[in-house]
């Protein structure tokens, strides 16, 4: 059997930079020698607001602020700027010595009928429990009796089900539903259910209160070894997925690998190509170990399958931990960053086709051939290497069909990425099993994007004899 050295990183902690904050007194304008103009920080002048730059005088007799030369903004005049000296300025810091924090992963058949024992905080306190009807109809019983049994008082409030009520309004309602109940700091919200669930039962747990403790208790192969591991929480704007959201780590996290036997197909589809995702960036025995169990079809309350799920979540910790906030300022294989492999692509087929179309697994699936194409086009791999890629995803299952959507609306559904830096795409492409690397945007033609896009969506139906 295949093993990977993620599958005992079952707890991670998250170390706590410290937080400076520093409060000066506004620069007083001063006059620039070299080009007879005045220079400072931002100021407001004539009631708008201006950067820094430069003031100065242009031909017509006009001031105006300039970045490097006087150049004529707008027709503001002012009486007298000469300034003989600058004030004093003041500087404070202020240091934020906070404890590491951390958080536990349970995995195992039957967990939930274990919470009120396993939760890492001492009863009488409320827990208000988010899900929706469908997957508290089939464990809601058995988690309250857990809870209750325990201590706790248990709240439930059942949200719509789908990926389009990840929105302000249902995001209001819950917590109307936290402040209704008259939850308080020390009280816990769980999230019950798939990614939908996790991401806005998070967010509400995140800005109520300016922070309630939040329990994850994901039910969906996605969510218990993605989303519910690493503390993104957030809902969609109509522009675009996940735009509004907040870095809120959960207390715990408990998978029930017995919840998997209820999910349709489509869904575990779904929770394989974001299985591949992880793998393809990890690194090659966790790609084999995935490949192993998609091929051999592995049951999914087998022991194999079961240490599959904890080497997933042991390698997301071990990126999460080491860049828990995702910094733009890295690029390393390590950065959070390369977990958006398949992503960029996926939140526009999501977006353009208003979150009905596909399962957000199976828009990565189609994600992760988009960024396959773009990596052999730039030469970052060859043949060889897309065909692995190729493979892996046909072992996840049928994916619905996308070739036939207008690439005019995807190209520009890509416009507003989420991860874009200096209004630029970063792209996740992969240079190798386990080697991800970022590419800026700038680096890929118009016409090279859309040939990759053309050729991801629709490179699985080249491959349907060889794998159906």
């Amino acid at each position: 059997m295949v093993t990977s050295r993620w599958a005992n990183f079952a707890e991670f902690s998250l170390p706590q930079q410290t937080n400076y904050f520093y409060i000066q007194k506004k620069k007083a304008l001063a006059r620039h020698t070299r080009c007879d103009v005045y220079c400072g920080a931002r100021e407001t002048v004539g009631g708008s607001s201006v950067s820094s730059g430069c003031w100065g005088e242009d031909s017509n007799h006009e001031y105006g602020w300039a970045r490097r030369t006087p150049t004529y903004v707008a027709p503001i005049r002012f009486s007298s700027l000469w300034i003989r000296f600058l004030p004093r300025m003041h500087r404070l810091k202020i240091s934020l010595n906070q404890e590491t924090r951390s958080s536990d992963i349970h995995i195992g058949a039957g967990v939930r009928r274990d919470l009120g024992n396993l939760i890492p905080f001492k009863a009488p306190r409320r827990v208000g429990i988010i899900s929706n009807q469908r997957v508290f109809d089939l464990y809601g019983r058995e988690v309250v009796r857990s809870l209750k049994s325990a201590g706790f008082k248990t709240f439930p409030w059942l949200m719509p089900e789908g990926e389009r009520y990840k929105s302000f309004r249902i995001l209001e309602k819950a917590v109307n539903f936290l402040s209704e109940t008259g939850f308080e700091r020390d009280d816990l919200v769980m999230a019950l259910g798939g990614g939908v669930v996790g991401d806005l039962a998070g967010f509400a747990a995140a800005i109520y209160l300016r922070g309630l403790r939040l329990i994850q208790a994901p039910t969906t192969l996605l969510s218990q070894i993605d989303s519910s591991v690493g503390g993104k929480t957030g809902i969609n704007l109509p522009t675009g997925k996940n735009l509004v959201g907040a870095f809120h780590q959960p207390a715990s996290v408990f998978i029930d690998t017995e919840t998997l036997a209820s999910l349709p197909p489509r869904e575990l589809t779904s929770g394989f190509c974001e299985m591949v995702k992880q793998s393809l960036v990890a690194d090659e025995s966790l790609f084999q170990m995935t490949v192993n169990c998609l091929q051999n079809k592995r049951e999914l309350n087998s022991p194999e399958f079961e240490e599959l799920i904890a080497a997933q979540c042991g390698f997301k910790a071990s990126i999460v931990a080491n860049d828990e906030r995702e910094s733009t300022n890295r690029s390393d294989t390590r950065s959070r960053r390369v977990l958006n492999f398949g992503h960029t692509t996926a939140h526009a087929l999501e977006t353009v086709t208003n979150y009905r179309h596909f399962r957000h697994g199976e828009a990565v699936g189609y994600g992760m051939l988009v960024a396959g194409e773009l990596s052999r086009d730039l030469g970052l791999i060859d043949a060889g290497d897309l065909k692995l890629l190729r493979d892996a995803v046909s072992l996840c299952g049928p994916l619905p069909r996308a070739d036939n959507l207008d690439l005019n609306q995807i190209t520009g559904a890509l416009k507003h990425d989420k991860k874009s830096v200096g209004g630029q795409i970063n792209w996740v492409l992969l240079e190798g099993i386990g080697r991800p690397r970022i590419v800026e945007g700038r680096l890929i033609s118009a016409k090279s994007l859309r040939l990759s896009l053309r050729a991801g969506l629709k490179a699985l139906e080249r491959q349907k004899e060889s794998f159906h």
